[in-house]
């Protein structure tokens, strides 16, 4: 892996109702600001009110925060932290994580951050991309982080190499994909703990929660499936998809699943009534995936084409494709301001506008 004025405000501001009524996908993409700084980030999401986080993983052990609207950074958040200060052995003195990916409590004032590895007294070697639950490295550590202290507030020990967080639309549950373990870690925010593990198969990654809170997907990239679980049962079920799905989201009616596939090169979507499957080529190793709050537009990153491609939702039309920088990872698009945050692996975040 490597590092890599007040008119005008108001004048937004006021606009900005009259700019939501229309359909997201009618809009280009524009370059407004490239933030830079001691970043590395792998991942970038927004709180929906007002914040959006970089999540910069070993290289600068942070979480950094900024101001969604200024896109001005707003703190920097180191991720040691006292482990037996929450109750947990073993680990005397200061450990760090490696924050990956963040979710946010519906009302966005609470983040919880996904440690690849753990560093300090009684860990272990780093997690490694090629690994099984065999491997025998260390379970790692998931964040809680308050947004108005901006404080590591809790912490959840969860599998190895944890990779994406999500939250149930009721704030109730936060699911885990343990890239490593080969299963997804479910927290109980009100009892605040892991109660149970789901077992998946080899490499889950992306998560998408379905808008009535009944289900959650899980992206396979070691297969080519989807990975249904039923959040009031806990049962699990392949649903075909394509090759190494990456990144998945959920449509606003519940209707259809987005998700990248990585070795194809694709974006498919998946009608969950009909079991059809509709894709367009985006561009070479499509990563991380967003969608629009009103459901028009996908959004995503292709890696290893440096390039940031727009997708209408409505019959997967490739709208634009645009170079963005070396190495663009992650992607989150923040309604209250209808922009979109790429996250640059390579030590860069690009905002744009879609208007």
């Amino acid at each position: 892996m490597r590092r890599l004025v007040p008119l005008l405000a108001l004048a937004l501001a006021l606009a900005a109702p009259a700019a939501a009524a229309a359909d997201q996908a009618d809009g280009r993409l524009r370059l407004v600001k490239t933030i830079t700084g001691d970043i590395s980030p792998k991942s970038v999401a927004s709180n929906g009110h007002g914040l959006v986080t970089a999540q910069n993983m070993m290289y600068t052990h942070t979480v950094t925060v900024y101001d969604s609207r200024r896109m001005r950074l707003v703190k920097t958040i180191q991720d040691a932290v006292e482990l037996s200060r929450f109750g947990i052995k073993g680990h005397p003195g200061v450990s760090r994580g490696a924050p990956v990916e963040a979710t946010f409590s519906p009302d966005g004032q609470e983040a919880y951050v996904s440690n690849y590895s753990m560093y300090g007294a009684g860990f272990g070697p780093e997690g490694t991309d090629t690994c099984s639950p065999s491997s025998g490295f260390d379970d790692s550590y998931v964040y809680r982080i308050g947004m108005r202290s901006f404080r590591i507030d809790a912490v959840f020990r969860v599998g190895a190499v944890p990779k994406v967080v999500a939250t149930t639309p009721d704030g109730a549950y936060v699911l885990v994909s343990n890239w490593c373990s080969y299963d997804v870690s479910v927290i109980d925010t009100a009892r605040g703990k892991v109660v149970r593990t789901v077992p998946v198969g080899a490499y889950p990654r992306g998560i998408a929660m379905a808008p009535d809170g009944r289900a959650a997907y899980v992206a396979l990239m070691g297969g080519t499936a989807l990975i249904r679980i039923d959040l009031a049962r806990w049962r699990t079920r392949a649903l075909p998809i394509g090759t190494s799905p990456r990144a998945v989201v959920a449509s606003p009616n519940g209707r259809y699943l987005y998700a990248t596939l990585n070795a194809q090169g694709t974006v498919v979507r998946l009608d969950l009534r009909t079991g059809r499957k509709t894709s367009v080529a985006t561009g070479d190793a499509p990563r991380s995936l967003a969608m629009s709050q009103d459901g028009s537009a996908l959004y995503v990153v292709n890696y290893k084409s440096d390039t940031v491609s727009k997708v209408r939702a409505s019959d997967m039309r490739l709208l634009q494709t645009i170079r963005a920088c070396p190495d663009p990872i992650g992607i989150a698009y923040d309604n209250p301001t209808r922009r979109v945050w790429v996250a640059c692996y390579g030590g860069a975040l690009l905002v744009y506008a879609d208007r």
